[in-house]
This record gives C-alpha cells, structure tokens and sequence, in this order.
C-alpha cells in the first residue's frame, strides 16, 4: 500500500500521461492472483452468457454486467486507489462526484471479428471536444495480444482532435498481463481486436463518468437496495446511492442512501444538498427577504 505521498505522485503522473495520450498502461497494479480469483468467480457466468446479438458487441463475443453482485471481489478492482484517483483528477473538472458507469465482463472468442472504433462518449448527446465525460479502466483475466483480440487504441485522438481525421495505420494495441490495467477517455478512438488464436481473451470492464450523467448500466437495477446495503458506503455512494449537488438523484428531496439504513420513513422531509456557491446565493437571497420583510 503506498504511502499518501507515493500515491499522489503516482496519480500526477497517470494522469498527465491519460490526458496527454489519451490511454495509459499500469503495470503490476494488483496482484495476479487477485485477477485468477476473480476470473474464477465468474466463470459460471461467462459459461452460462449467451453470445452477444449484433456486430458492434460481437457475435462471437459474450459480454455480461452486475459484476458487483456477482463477485466481492470486484469491490476492490473498482475501488483500486489510484485508479480512483486518476479517474476524480481527470473528470473532477466537470462534476462535483464521479459515479460507476459499469462494471461488464467480456469473452472474446476464437474468430471474432475486430470491432468497429468508436469513443464510448458517444453514447451522450454532449459537446464533444471541451468535456471528458468518462473513463473505461480495462482489466485482463487472460493475457491480452493482438493474435488474440487486445484492445486497439488510437493516440491523441482525445479531446479536441475527436473533430480531426485518424489515421487507421497510427492505431496501438498494448499487450497486457493480468494484474496489469489500461486506462483510456471516453474521448479516445478505441475497439476490441480480432481474435485469430486458437484461445478465449477475457477481462473486465470498469468505467467511470461525470456523476450527473445517465450511466451505461442501470445501476439501481443492477444494486436494488437490499444488495447494495451490503456494500461499503463509499462503493455504494460509487453506484448512485449519494446526491449529486445540486439535488440531483435524491429520493424524497434526501440523499438515496437513506434507502440503505433499514425501513426509510413513510414521510422525508427534502434537504438542500447545493454547491457552496449556491449556499452563498440562497443564503444572500434568504438575508435580503428577509430584511425586506422586517421593513
């Protein structure tokens, strides 16, 4: 475990290498051992997952979501330090809390086609090249090559140059190992390889986005909360169980994690959760009704 100050260091330096490449490779971020118990928790999942329907996702390609519920063990890649602390360096700008956009499992088998590229912020309608909007964290279960189907990349093809041509011969594709994680913008040009080997590519997907955005994987179905009360506060403030200020996904005007503390009240009284800018505002607002009142 690094010490506070090796690990700001450590997330200045991911973070700069992120926003000026547009992806970045962590080596030896968690333990192999690690990363083989959690495949192995999850390979009834990937056995009993139908293939996808449909060439973005893949038809030789099995793809499945709730990893949390599926796996304790996924709490502690999604948590990971300094993953958390390069994805809130990067996205804090534009938001005042991140959330979990997914957590999905992917199995890339013999003869899958190469992947369209794309940039998974397309999903939102937003402006693009001004705002980062997400993070994907990919973690291999299975060494990732491009005989086997790694992810492909596109340098600096982020951020403002989303509006500039790329050229397919400039694409990267990092060989992982287990343990090891690549982190890239939902800016960046990006899509899975063909696998032309004879073996299964597996791994997961983590990703964060801005925490007033709709996410990916509906997250109060993927953790109703029965389930999501038995996870750590601040992975459940993670998933959506926490107010984005101002006010947004509140229930009854209070903080959703109210939900998690047992029976809510039949009746809640709403609460302002606001920005310290907005306090000041309403504050200022509120002294002057009030002294035109006493007038």
């Amino acid at each position: 475990m690094p010490d506070k100050n090796e690990l700001e260091c450590a997330v200045d330096r991911w973070s700069e290498r992120l926003l000026v490449d547009g992806y970045c490779v962590i080596p030896d971020l968690v333990p192999s051992v690690d990363v083989a118990a959690l495949d192995a928790d999850l390979a009834a999942d990937f056995e009993a997952t139908p293939f996808c329907e449909g060439r973005f996702y893949g038809e030789r390609t099995k793809r499945f979501g709730r990893l949390l519920a599926r796996s304790p063990r996924t709490a502690a890649f999604v948590q990971n330090e300094l993953v958390l602390g390069v994805v809130e360096r990067v996205l804090s700008p534009w938001c005042d809390t991140i959330q979990l956009n997914l957590t999905q499992a992917t199995a890339v088998h013999p003869g899958a086609l190469a992947q369209m590229p794309h940039r998974d912020q397309d999903m939102w309608r937003g402006p693009t090249g001004e705002i980062e909007y997400l993070v994907n964290v990919m973690w291999p279960f299975t060494r990732f090559t491009r005989e086997n189907g790694a992810t492909r990349v596109w340098p600096e093809s982020h951020g403002h140059r989303v509006h500039h041509e790329v050229a397919e011969s400039s694409e990267q594709v990092p060989e992982l190992d287990p343990g090891s994680a690549l982190l890239f913008l939902g800016s960046t040009l990006h899509a899975a390889g063909a696998n032309r080997s004879s073996e299964v590519r597996r791994g997961m997907i983590a990703g964060y986005s801005l925490g007033w955005l709709k996410t990916y994987e509906n997250q109060f179905l993927a953790y109703p909360p029965e389930i999501a009360r038995t996870f750590a506060p601040e992975l459940a403030g993670l998933v959506g169980y926490r107010q984005h200020r101002p006010n947004l996904g509140n229930f009854e005007g209070c903080c959703p994690s109210v939900l998690l503390q047992g029976s809510a009240p039949g009746h809640l009284g709403a609460r302002d959760a606001l920005r310290p800018d907005q306090v000041e505002a309403v504050d200022a607002h509120a002294a002057q009704e009030r002294g035109r009142t006493a007038a």
